[in-house]
């Protein structure tokens, strides 16, 4: 929908895609829908759910066996994202690197977009 012919709308890292094709694996579904939501501190925040199949409208990304899928509603949020997995010494999961963000919480899961993506 708000794609560039030629380019993905978001890239999976390495990491991010040995991670997605283990959930995938132990969990028995095709991939993941990555979406927005109102919520959280700054206003907004990321979703993520298991899926099945895509919907018609979903937009679909596969890196390396690792099937994303992006919904509707967010694809415009979330076009030029780079997905990647983080381990640290406290905590492991996925960090969205999002040059559509103004804002983030401290906790990195509550975001504000950029006002101009509202202007389109």
């Amino acid at each position: 929908m708000f794609g560039i012919p030629g380019k993905q709308a978001v890239t999976i890292t390495d990491k991010a895609a040995v991670q997605i094709r283990k959930l995938m694996a132990d969990k028995g579904h095709a991939g993941l829908r990555i979406g927005v939501k109102k919520g959280g501190c700054a206003g907004m925040e990321y979703t993520m759910e298991y899926v099945d199949e895509a919907d018609p409208n979903d937009e679909v990304v596969t890196t390396d066996g690792a099937c994303v899928m992006i919904a509707p509603m967010a694809q415009m949020f979330l076009f030029g994202t780079q997905i990647d997995y983080e381990t640290t010494l406290l905590e492991s999961g996925f960090k969205f690197n999002n040059p559509n963000v103004s804002e983030a919480c401290g906790c990195g899961e509550s975001i504000k977009f950029d006002e101009a993506l509202f202007a389109k």
